[in-house]
């Protein structure tokens, strides 16, 4: 599974530098506004999880850098967020 999420992550990365540069290269008609409306998407969903997650985040140890993968990773952070505090709180 750790290897599924970590795939999630470079992925995700992956759109975001597609994204970025698509910003800073202007694309042929049709991908140009799918991918800037892509991303807005992504970038809206993105900071109502961290939104979402709030809460959850005030208690960590570095509840910035969560807030930012977060909006970076989007729920492919939060499952790795959500794994350390079971095994937290089972021990």
């Amino acid at each position: 599974m750790k290897l599924f999420w970590g795939m999630g992550k470079v992925l995700t990365l992956a759109f975001w530098l597609v994204v970025l540069v698509s910003l800073a290269v202007q694309l042929p008609s049709p991908f140009e506004i799918l991918l800037k409306l892509a991303g807005g998407l992504m970038l809206l969903m993105h900071v109502l999880e961290v939104l979402f997650f709030n809460g959850d985040l005030r208690g960590g140890a570095h509840p910035w850098r969560d807030r930012l993968q977060i909006l970076c990773f989007g729920m492919f952070h939060l499952q790795s967020f959500s794994r350390s505090s079971r095994e937290v709180s089972h021990a």
